[in-house]
């Protein structure tokens, strides 16, 4: 029944599906999302199961990366900016999902304490940094003081010249300390941070991720732009580039931020 269904379908739609195409479609993973949705849409459901394909592909590889490093005491840090709703924390759960809970970290800090105010700014997330063999995903990190705070009121300008000053050679000193550092930049459009902000608040499930900070961000859009720029021409260094991925579609999103992983490291 599901051949007949599928073939019936081709050929309604004229879809041209080649063997390969065919096969995926009468998978068990093919089957589950062709039904799965409300509307049978046989081009959307290739490029679910294309994508889901290839993100376990890669997820095996990053299973095999965490060994190495584990095996070799090797230091990773993998730094996640971007607007908000850009996709940054559904990138780390993919990264995360199938690697050893024991040997990585997720780090989404909260505002500063009264006594971490009083301290070196980047004290906090110093930290934080792995321990040899171990992975740390900072879901947000020290450039909230290049972006997010200035935009929003929360450091002043002698606090926000200080950081920049010192960014890059702290993170020279990371390096140093034989760790490999990896600084994405997860890029969205206006339109597209708004359709998402619609969704999560159209969802009961998801209403909680917006903060008050992020209920301002479409209104501070060019402060945050003015921001972003600056940030990403002072601090993309030769030692800790910058690595922009065009997040409008989160499926591509994820896996091109996989794969840079996977090649920046040298696991094999």
């Amino acid at each position: 029944m599901p051949n007949k269904l599928i073939y019936s379908m081709k050929k309604i739609r004229d879809i041209e599906l080649s063997k390969e195409d065919l096969a995926l479609l009468n998978s068990k993973l093919g089957l589950k999302s062709l039904f799965g949705n409300k509307r049978i849409d046989l081009e959307r459901t290739l490029a679910e199961v294309k994508y889901e394909l290839k993100l376990r592909e890669q997820q095996a590889e990053l299973v095999k990366l965490q060994a190495w490093a584990i095996e070799n005491r090797k230091k990773i840090v993998i730094l996640f900016e971007g607007r908000d709703a850009a996709g940054k924390g559904g990138a780390i759960r993919r990264m995360a999902a199938h690697i050893n809970p024991r040997y990585y970290r997720i780090v989404a800090l909260n505002k500063p304490t009264e006594d971490e105010e009083g301290q070196w700014y980047f004290q906090r997330y110093v930290n934080k940094l792995p321990k040899p063999g171990k992975i740390v995903f900072f879901d947000r990190s020290w450039y909230n003081r290049a972006v997010l705070e200035p935009v929003n009121g929360f450091c002043d300008q002698e606090q926000y010249d200080r950081f920049m000053s010192q960014v890059n050679d702290f993170e020279k000193m990371i390096i140093a300390s034989d760790t490999y550092l990896i600084k994405f930049y997860f890029s969205i459009t206006k339109e597209e941070q708004e359709k998402r902000f619609e969704d999560i608040r159209k969802s009961d499930l998801k209403r909680w991720k917006l903060s008050p900070v992020d209920e301002k961000a479409q209104d501070l859009w060019d402060e945050y732009t003015k921001y972003k720029q600056v940030m990403l021409q002072d601090t993309d260094t030769e030692h800790a580039p910058w690595i922009i991925i065009k997040a409008d579609k989160k499926t591509e999103a994820r896996l091109e931020a996989i794969g840079h992983v996977l090649k920046a490291i040298p696991y094999k």
